[in-house]
Protein backbone atom coordinates (compact mmCIF):
# COMPACT_ATOMS: atom_id res chain seq x y z
CA UNK A 1 0.00 0.00 0.00
CA UNK A 2 1.45 3.37 -1.03
CA UNK A 3 1.95 5.89 1.71
CA UNK A 4 0.34 9.20 1.10
CA UNK A 5 2.66 12.20 0.88
CA UNK A 6 1.80 14.96 3.34
CA UNK A 7 0.49 18.03 1.52
CA UNK A 8 3.13 20.61 0.60
CA UNK A 9 2.83 23.73 2.78
CA UNK A 10 1.43 26.72 0.88
CA UNK A 11 3.78 29.40 -0.42
CA UNK A 12 2.28 31.63 2.28
CA UNK A 13 3.39 29.18 4.99
CA UNK A 14 6.82 28.67 3.42
CA UNK A 15 7.34 32.45 3.36
CA UNK A 16 6.67 32.61 7.10
CA UNK A 17 3.16 34.08 7.06
CA UNK A 18 1.95 37.67 7.00
CA UNK A 19 4.56 39.09 9.39
CA UNK A 20 7.45 37.91 7.21
CA UNK A 21 5.65 38.99 4.04
CA UNK A 22 5.02 42.46 5.53
CA UNK A 23 8.72 42.94 6.34
CA UNK A 24 9.73 42.06 2.78
CA UNK A 25 7.01 44.27 1.25
CA UNK A 26 8.09 47.17 3.49
CA UNK A 27 11.65 47.00 2.13
CA UNK A 28 10.50 46.42 -1.46
CA UNK A 29 8.07 49.37 -1.56
CA UNK A 30 10.67 51.70 -0.04
CA UNK A 31 13.08 50.55 -2.76
CA UNK A 32 10.53 50.98 -5.58
CA UNK A 33 9.34 54.40 -4.43
CA UNK A 34 12.91 55.74 -4.34
CA UNK A 35 14.02 54.15 -7.64
CA UNK A 36 15.12 56.91 -10.03
CA UNK A 37 14.61 54.52 -12.98
CA UNK A 38 10.89 54.36 -12.12
CA UNK A 39 10.47 57.96 -10.98
CA UNK A 40 11.85 59.18 -14.32
CA UNK A 41 8.31 58.42 -15.57
CA UNK A 42 6.36 61.56 -14.48
CA UNK A 43 3.11 59.64 -13.94
CA UNK A 44 4.85 57.05 -11.74
CA UNK A 45 6.70 59.76 -9.81
CA UNK A 46 3.42 61.60 -9.16
CA UNK A 47 1.71 58.38 -8.03
CA UNK A 48 4.62 57.55 -5.72
CA UNK A 49 4.27 60.93 -4.03
CA UNK A 50 0.46 61.04 -3.96
CA UNK A 51 -0.13 57.73 -2.18
CA UNK A 52 0.97 57.39 1.46
CA UNK A 53 3.60 54.61 1.57
CA UNK A 54 1.94 52.92 4.56
CA UNK A 55 -1.34 52.43 2.68
CA UNK A 56 0.45 51.20 -0.42
CA UNK A 57 2.45 48.72 1.68
CA UNK A 58 -0.75 47.54 3.36
CA UNK A 59 -2.44 46.74 0.03
CA UNK A 60 0.65 45.02 -1.41
CA UNK A 61 1.03 42.96 1.79
CA UNK A 62 -2.64 42.00 1.60
CA UNK A 63 -2.26 41.04 -2.06
CA UNK A 64 0.87 38.93 -1.51
CA UNK A 65 -0.80 37.18 1.43
CA UNK A 66 -3.84 36.39 -0.70
CA UNK A 67 -1.85 35.41 -3.83
CA UNK A 68 0.47 33.10 -1.86
CA UNK A 69 -2.37 31.13 -0.28
CA UNK A 70 -2.90 33.02 2.97
CA UNK A 71 -6.26 33.94 4.51
CA UNK A 72 -6.09 37.59 3.40
CA UNK A 73 -8.45 39.04 0.80
CA UNK A 74 -7.09 41.71 -1.54
CA UNK A 75 -9.28 44.82 -1.27
CA UNK A 76 -7.45 47.21 -3.62
CA UNK A 77 -8.18 48.13 -7.21
CA UNK A 78 -7.41 45.75 -10.07
CA UNK A 79 -3.88 45.90 -11.45
CA UNK A 80 -5.23 47.33 -14.71
CA UNK A 81 -7.23 50.07 -12.97
CA UNK A 82 -4.34 50.97 -10.68
CA UNK A 83 -1.69 51.15 -13.43
CA UNK A 84 -3.25 51.89 -16.84
CA UNK A 85 -2.73 55.67 -16.55
CA UNK A 86 0.96 55.30 -15.61
CA UNK A 87 2.26 54.33 -19.06
CA UNK A 88 4.72 51.82 -17.58
CA UNK A 89 7.20 50.58 -20.17
CA UNK A 90 8.89 47.17 -20.42
CA UNK A 91 12.15 48.87 -19.35
CA UNK A 92 10.46 50.24 -16.21
CA UNK A 93 9.04 46.77 -15.51
CA UNK A 94 12.60 45.39 -15.67
CA UNK A 95 13.72 48.01 -13.10
CA UNK A 96 10.78 47.04 -10.86
CA UNK A 97 11.72 43.34 -11.13
CA UNK A 98 15.36 44.21 -10.38
CA UNK A 99 14.20 45.98 -7.20
CA UNK A 100 12.14 42.89 -6.34
CA UNK A 101 15.17 40.63 -6.85
CA UNK A 102 17.32 42.84 -4.61
CA UNK A 103 14.73 42.65 -1.82
CA UNK A 104 14.34 38.87 -2.17
CA UNK A 105 18.12 38.46 -1.92
CA UNK A 106 18.38 40.82 1.06
CA UNK A 107 15.97 38.59 3.00
CA UNK A 108 17.52 35.36 1.68
CA UNK A 109 14.24 34.08 0.25
CA UNK A 110 14.99 30.54 -1.04
CA UNK A 111 15.22 30.07 -4.83
CA UNK A 112 12.06 27.95 -5.10
CA UNK A 113 9.94 30.52 -3.27
CA UNK A 114 11.57 33.33 -5.28
CA UNK A 115 10.53 31.58 -8.50
CA UNK A 116 6.93 31.19 -7.28
CA UNK A 117 6.73 34.82 -6.17
CA UNK A 118 8.19 36.07 -9.45
CA UNK A 119 5.66 33.97 -11.39
CA UNK A 120 2.83 35.60 -9.41
CA UNK A 121 4.22 39.09 -10.12
CA UNK A 122 4.90 38.24 -13.78
CA UNK A 123 1.25 37.19 -14.20
CA UNK A 124 0.27 40.87 -13.76
CA UNK A 125 2.56 42.11 -16.57
CA UNK A 126 -0.21 42.37 -19.17
CA UNK A 127 -2.36 44.53 -16.88
CA UNK A 128 0.48 46.85 -15.86
CA UNK A 129 2.81 47.39 -18.81
CA UNK A 130 1.85 49.25 -21.97
CA UNK A 131 3.00 47.88 -25.32
CA UNK A 132 6.65 48.14 -26.34
CA UNK A 133 7.70 51.64 -25.48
Amino acid sequence: MATQQPPQPSLYERLGGIYSIAVVVDDFIDRVMADARLNANPAVNEAHHKVPPAGFKYLVTEMVGWASGGPQKYTGRSMRDAHQHLNITPKEWEAFMDDFQQTLEKFKVPAGEQAELKAIVQSTYGDIVIGEG
